[in-house]
């Protein structure tokens, strides 16, 4: 037969042979849909890749420090107000920190090292107060080294050089009336006892000493006498907020620098020093050799924090 000429058959036949053909060109079509959908997923999700709804977290050892303050001159809403801040344990990638020559020389190191430590969500380095932050150091040199510090110092009856070890896990924070104090404010007053003057002051954050840091390095660097300094003036101007109720910066600087009397400035510093929230950094000290004995302040070298020996 020509394969060019047509067939006769009959409608019946011509119905079932079309249908037959489109069921296949459907079975044909949903088959190659379901390859191509499997060959889109397996590359999507390849075999070694198991996707999971729960983001994987790392957990780190940490400790809660209990902060000098107990929170009570931090606002209400800081992560501080609770009076506790969690720390993690130091790792050798922090020892890299301590011993960054670059961060050394920058003066930030032990910022950063503070930065890479605490762990309480939301807590920002520069609104921790001073005496809290002494705190931290102290508790992350303990998590790091252990609690034996060994100093080098004077023995003051004979000025000879003595050595010493001190347990830093018996350093606690000074007795500290807060009572006295509105909770949630960081401004205290204070009677100057000769001019009296009313005072209003604050305790000083990590912010206030990089920025009095900064100044006196600025200053010196200006001066032409390298060995003078103004840190007593300068630190009086970032605590003092206000004279009789004045809040102008100038007119407070021009006071502490011309109309500020001596006893009035030992008078204030001393107070400051007693109504601040801190550890008790000292210790009891005797002498070996003259049986002389002084309570003295624990001296913190720069070994207080840096690895004794290297790899």
């Amino acid at each position: 037969m020509n394969e060019n000429e047509s067939v006769d058959m009959p409608p019946e036949v011509k119905q079932a042979l079309q249908r037959d053909a489109n069921e296949q060109r459907a079975t044909n079509q949903s088959v190659k849909n379901e390859t191509s959908t499997q060959s889109t997923q397996k590359q999507a999700n390849p075999a070694f890749s198991q996707p999971t709804d729960t983001p994987k977290k790392f957990e780190f050892p940490s400790e809660v420090v209990d902060l000098p303050s107990a929170g009570h001159f931090y606002d209400p809403t800081s992560p501080l107000a609770n009076g506790k801040i969690d720390i993690k344990y130091m790792t050798a990638r922090e020892e890299d920190i301590l011993t960054s020559q670059n961060l050394i020389k920058k003066g930030v190191v032990l910022d950063k090292l503070l930065e890479a430590l605490i762990i309480t969500p939301g807590v920002q380095l520069n609104d921790i107060l001073v005496g809290d932050k002494n705190a931290i150091f102290v508790a992350a040199r303990i998590l790091a080294y252990g609690k034996d510090y060994k100093v080098k110092f004077k023995d003051p009856s004979n000025n000879e050089d003595v050595e010493d070890t001190i347990d830093l896990s018996q350093i606690e924070p000074k007795e500290f009336e807060f009572e006295k104090y509105d909770r949630g404010s960081n401004m205290f007053s204070f009677e100057l006892p000769f001019s009296k003057k009313n005072i209003h002051w604050s305790l000083l954050t990590h912010r206030d000493e990089q920025n009095i840091d900064a100044e006196l390095k600025s200053m010196k660097k200006f001066s032409k006498n390298k060995n003078e300094t103004t840190e007593v003036t300068t630190r009086l101007k970032y605590v003092i907020k206000a004279i009789d109720g004045d809040e102008d910066k100038s007119k407070i600087k021009s006071f502490v620098d011309r109309d500020l009397l001596a006893r009035d400035s030992l008078a204030f510093r001393e107070y400051i020093k007693a109504n601040t929230p801190d550890l008790d950094m000292t210790f009891n000290f005797e002498s070996e050799d003259t049986g002389y004995t002084e309570r003295m302040t624990i001296p913190l070298g720069v070994d207080f924090f840096y690895p004794s020996s290297r790899v």
